[in-house]
């Protein structure tokens, strides 16, 4: 917003009312409301229905001397901001409300609710690591071969050399017989 400069960041993600009173995801920075009033900052949000689905909340926000400013509302003022608290509220209940009567008519309806298709994930999963194994495979295998063709037969061995020439395994770890032996047979 022009006319502002970026003091702190914290970026919350919350559902419902959002939750300025809970620390950041990345600490360790401090609680938003607290970083405002050290900073006598004003807090910037970037949506007013976001921050404005609990009227206490709002209200509580309002009291704590912490000013506030959304970046879809920049002249919202008290009453305005106050109403549309009220909105929200009533519209988060409404969502609320819609949500559990059709999961409650899905139910009846005999649909299994919640829950993924573990065994169906499971197989993806597995045959993405497969296919990224086969690749990994597939470009180091020649580097192995040159050098078992330089004389190092021994899997340790090999093993040895492609640490010592800096080539990474597929997850960053060190180099086994093991990992060797399993890339000669893909």
């Amino acid at each position: 917003m022009p006319g502002f400069r970026v003091g702190h960041r914290c970026r919350e993600t919350a559902t419902g009312a959002l939750k300025l009173a809970r620390p950041c995801h990345t600490p360790p920075r401090p609680l938003p409301l607290a970083a405002c009033k050290r900073l006598k900052a004003k807090l910037v949000v970037a949506k007013l229905d976001r921050l404005a689905r609990n009227v206490h909340f709002v209200s509580g926000l309002m009291e704590s001397g912490v000013d506030f400013v959304a970046a879809d509302q920049p002249f919202a003022n008290r009453l305005t901001v106050h109403i549309l608290a009220a909105v929200a509220e009533h519209e988060r209940e409404a969502i609320s409300q819609r949500t559990k009567l059709a999961l409650a008519a899905a139910k009846a309806r005999g649909k299994k609710l919640g829950g993924p298709k573990l065994n169906e994930a499971r197989l993806i999963g597995h045959e993405a690591n497969r296919r990224n194994a086969d690749r990994f495979a597939a470009n180091v295998r020649p580097i192995v071969e040159e050098i078992k063709r330089s004389g190092v037969t021994s899997l340790r061995g090999v093993a040895a050399v492609l640490a010592a020439r800096g080539v990474p395994t597929a997850r960053g770890g060190t180099w086994s017989a093991a990992q060797i032996a399993n890339i000669m047979r893909r």
